[in-house]
């Protein structure tokens, strides 16, 4: 594939650990530089403030707020009051600040189990989101779970973000990471088409075994990690499946709305995505099986107690 060309500038550090590509290694791959210290990925070359701008546009956050079609903003309400139910359950008592709130799904669901919920996400019109950046937050300490719900890989300095997350909890706070791991089976099947590399909105993509290393140097205590809370497992698979498939099929757009898709998707090939998705979806569900049991899944979720 053509290296991707979003700025010109090769990245020479890793954005997780800090290592200089130079002197801790690196390889290249397309639209991503893996990092010979840590493992972790960092996109390359590095996207500029407006291809960035361009790469989200007015597709990835409609403004309607709706967008899959089907159940699926059903499935992603459901889960997001999941989600709502476990940090409200493993949190102490107080606010909980939403790092990457998206449409608010998940501060709905906290707010309306009781919590007192912040949120932060650019260009955001919900009343409990501001559009601001966590280091804008002034006060040093308060928050009692902090949450970076596949949000963090779309941060060009993730570890900035989580020191300073670890700054405004207090003693005992939890904070909630899920994101996509680089090191999983799906990602190793797919390569350059998987579907979580995301390129180039997500800008970092992490280990497993990188973020808790990092987390741990940063003074969080690690209290749970499970291959299945973060969700989008199956899609992962399913949608490399269909990709691969004769006809240049696209099922993740498929299954968004039609003011929520970056590429236009004719009738024609939205139903042969979604009838061939339907077929390969028992097959995506074992693959997702075996590779939650080899311990390489493709999210990962991670609990952590600031000490």
């Amino acid at each position: 594939m053509t290296a991707p060309d979003w700025s010109g500038q090769r990245a020479t550090r890793c954005v997780w650990c800090g290592s200089s590509f130079e002197s801790a290694g690196v390889r290249r791959r397309y639209g991503r530089a893996i990092c010979g210290h840590c493992g972790s990925g960092t996109t390359d070359p590095v996207p500029t403030a407006e291809s960035l701008d361009a790469a989200y546009g007015d597709w990835y956050w409609p403004e309607a707020g709706q967008r899959f079609s089907l159940v699926g903003d059903r499935l992603l309400r459901f889960s997001r009051a999941s989600m709502a139910s476990r940090i409200d359950r493993v949190a102490p008592a107080g606010r909980i600040l939403d790092v990457g709130a998206g449409e608010g799904t998940l501060i709905n669901a906290l707010a309306a189990r009781g919590r007192e919920v912040r949120g932060l996400e650019r260009n955001s019109g919900h009343a409990s989101i501001e559009n601001r950046e966590i280091h804008e937050i002034g006060e040093d300490g308060g928050f009692a779970g902090i949450v970076l719900w596949h949000s963090l890989e779309h941060m060009g300095a993730p570890r900035q973000i989580v020191t300073e997350a670890a700054r405004l909890l207090e003693p005992g706070g939890v904070i909630f990471i899920a994101v996509p791991n680089l090191a999983s089976l799906q990602a190793a099947t797919f390569g350059d088409l998987w579907l979580h590399l995301d390129l180039p909105r997500h800008l970092f993509h992490p280990t497993s075994r990188a973020l808790q290393a990092g987390l741990g140097e940063i003074g969080f205590e690690i209290t749970r990690v499970s291959p299945t809370r973060a969700g989008q497992l199956v899609i992962g698979w399913l949608d490399g499946m269909v990709a691969r498939l004769p006809g240049q099929l696209n099922l993740y757009h498929s299954l968004r709305r039609r003011l929520a898709r970056r590429v236009e998707v004719g009738a024609g090939k939205r139903a042969a995505a979604i009838a061939a998705g339907v077929i390969l979806l028992p097959f995506a569900v074992l693959a997702a099986g075996i590779e939650i049991v080899s311990g390489r899944p493709g999210t990962i979720y991670v609990e952590a107690r600031r000490v």
